[in-house]
């Protein structure tokens, strides 16, 4: 063995072989100390270690002068691959040519596959073809596993490429192929969406007396999915003698993409009965859409049966049955499914604990979320973005504003401020708006310039702009905001609004609010009124009365100020019955009409002298009683 045991004296050493060097320093003591020989694993790997290809090239070259240690074809493999890797292709060649002298064989046919990759690695596609005269240098015939390798990495770049090797090179030689082949060219039809002449390549086998395997109906069900034909893979799938996991996998997640849960259903049910369990991704998507049609029982039972059949319900799958819970406000039993991933192993993650935060904000359960939030911080659960912002979100729609405002603190003092996401400060803003704390509101605003300077900017001009009564330079500041991507706040919307509903423009206030509730900011009566009001005023009584019932629809309660207009509007258009009824309605909800109410009823009535001639003495004596009571 050559003494290098100072190896910085020998002129044939860089500071790359020197790091080599003490890289192999364990394995030198080792042969120094023993009469053990390296592996030729042990030698493959140390190549395959190296950075570059004269590390491993100069690796090789030990190993060869280690006493007893004969290089062998796992060695020149794992060379071969490494000089592939940095696209050294000659210089493989030329080691080609050694190993005969060297090792007493010629390459074995895995150094010629392990070529065609590396050629086809680096994009060298049509050279791929040349291993086969590569091949025959050695005198020695491609094998068909050869052949294979190069068809797919012709398959990856060019389907009519490989197409014309395998009827040329291939057929022309007299090989016909195997399953391998087949797939592989079934694979580039798929991939290019030839599903026709994937057809043809199954009869063609089919013809030659070979039965296509599951891989080939997989790959050829799956393109059909993939182009909603899944009609036609299921048929398909009919074929097969032995219809595989994978199979169903494929056919269960393409009715689900197409929404036909009742298919999905079927084929998964059929899937259970011969005993494959699908994978999980596949269980989950099936349960995604039950959840989305408020079918949480069912997709409860499914993932039963999943677990009864030896499968594993991971996170994700649970998450979504969470979430299907807490969408039906159901955010109790949602809880008890986090416990139950507890119990079985499952860990919960932060989106398990995400989703039953929303789902008991949305269920006014603040107190609950507020525990989850604690939980989560005691348990050592990373808290995210969307932590904080749905809690907030929670909080402040739910009037809780001072705790909105400590959960804000600390996200910024865990997040080291906003992070550029202004969504828990326009929640805060739309939370005191709702409170009608607008003054506050405004304060708010303004404190938020230090991390929001342009969008602060842009949305105090505007208010600016309205409260000069300018509202069309306020609009023109307002759509360049949405175009630089900002997001107004609530205070911003109404005050728009409201500008707009004193010009009478009454369809940019309209679009407008539909604008603010898409941001999750549903107005409150004060804005509806704003509309209501001047519909009335212009005479469209039928869109205010719309309004109003849009209004009460989505929860918003209205007022006094939202009845007045309407009553009034309705009493001088002559329509006491309907002016009559929005009155009792008023009173329904609690609401006490006053003297300008009264008035313009009484007004109204003492122009009807067909119903005051009727029989409605009675309904008229209870009006004036109701009057004088309120």
């Amino acid at each position: 063995m050559p003494n290098i045991s100072n190896p910085v004296k020998l002129p044939i050493f860089s500071a790359n072989h020197l790091r080599i060097f003490l890289r192999l320093q364990p394995i030198n003591a080792l042969f120094m100390s023993s009469s053990s020989v390296p592996t030729h694993q042990r030698i493959a790997h140390l190549i395959l270690d190296q950075k570059s290809a004269s590390q491993a090239l100069q690796t090789f070259r030990w190993a060869s002068k280690v006493p007893n240690f004969t290089h062998n074809q796992s060695t020149y493999k794992a060379l071969v691959h490494k000089l592939c890797v940095f696209r050294r292709f000659e210089t493989v060649k030329e080691l080609l040519d050694e190993m005969p002298g060297s090792i007493g064989s010629l390459p074995d046919e895995d150094i010629f596959v392990t070529i065609v990759r590396g050629l086809g690695r680096a994009h060298r596609t049509r050279e791929a073809i040349t291993v086969i005269d590569l091949v025959s240098r050695f005198e020695k015939e491609p094998s068909l596993k050869i052949y294979n390798s190069i068809l797919g990495v012709l398959v990856e770049e060019d389907i009519d490429l490989a197409k014309d090797f395998y009827r040329k090179k291939m057929m022309g030689c007299g090989i016909q192929g195997d399953d391998y082949t087949f797939g592989i060219l079934m694979k580039g039809l798929c991939l290019t969406n030839r599903i026709g002449d994937g057809f043809k390549l199954l009869q063609l086998m089919k013809s030659r007396g070979l039965k296509p395997n599951t891989v080939i109906y997989n790959t050829l069900i799956h393109a059909l999915c993939k182009n909603g034909k899944i009609g036609r893979g299921r048929s398909l799938m009919n074929e097969m003698v032995e219809p595989s996991e994978v199979t169903f996998n494929i056919l269960v997640s393409g009715y689900c993409r197409e929404g036909d849960l009742i298919q999905a259903l079927v084929l998964l049910e059929k899937s259970f009965n011969l005993g494959f369990v699908p994978d999980i991704v596949t269980v989950t998507k099936v349960v995604e859409i039950l959840c989305d049609k408020g079918r949480v029982t069912e997709a409860v039972e499914v993932l039963e049966r999943v677990e009864d059949k030896g499968g594993v319900v991971d996170a994700v799958a649970y998450n979504t049955l969470i979430k299907g819970f807490c969408s039906l406000g159901k955010a109790t039993l949602g809880h008890r499914f986090l416990k139950e991933m507890e119990r079985k192993g499952c860990l919960p993650n932060v989106n398990t604990y995400n989703a039953l935060i929303s789902g008991f904000s949305e269920s006014g359960k603040l107190d609950m979320a507020l525990d989850l939030f604690q939980e989560m911080r005691t348990d050592g659960i990373s808290l995210n973005f969307v932590t904080y912002n749905t809690l907030i979100r929670g909080l402040c729609s739910g009037g809780r504003i001072e705790d909105g405002f400590k959960i804000l603190d600390l996200m910024e003092d865990n997040r080291g401020g906003p992070g550029g996401q202004i969504s828990p400060y326009n929640i805060v803003i739309y939370g005191l708006y709702k409170e009608n704390r607008l003054d506050e509101a405004l304060d708010f605003l303004t404190k938020m310039e230090i991390f929001f300077p342009r969008l602060v900017n842009r949305s105090l001009t505007i208010l600016g702009f309205c409260e000069e009564g300018n509202v069309e330079e306020a609009k023109r500041v307002y759509d360049q905001m949405v175009r630089e991507g900002g997001v107004p706040s609530a205070l911003v919307y109404i005050r728009l609004i409201d500008s707009f509903c004193q010009e009478g423009d009454t369809r940019r206030a309209f679009e407008l609010m539909n604008s603010m509730v898409g941001h999750g900011y549903f107005p409150v009566a004060s804005t509806f009124n704003a509309i209501i009001s001047e519909f009335c005023r212009q005479g469209k009584v039928g869109s205010a009365s719309k309004l109003m019932g849009d209004m009460i629809e989505r929860g918003c309660v209205p007022d006094k100020e939202s009845y007045n207009p309407l009553i009034e509007a309705l009493c001088s258009g002559g329509d006491f019955q309907r002016a009559l009824r929005s009155l009792l309605q008023m009173v329904e909800k609690g609401i006490v009409p006053d003297y300008f109410t009264w008035n313009s009823l009484l007004l109204c009535l003492s122009q009807e002298t067909i119903w005051l001639e009727s029989k409605n003495m009675f309904r008229i004596n209870n009006l004036l009683h109701w009057m004088f009571e309120t």
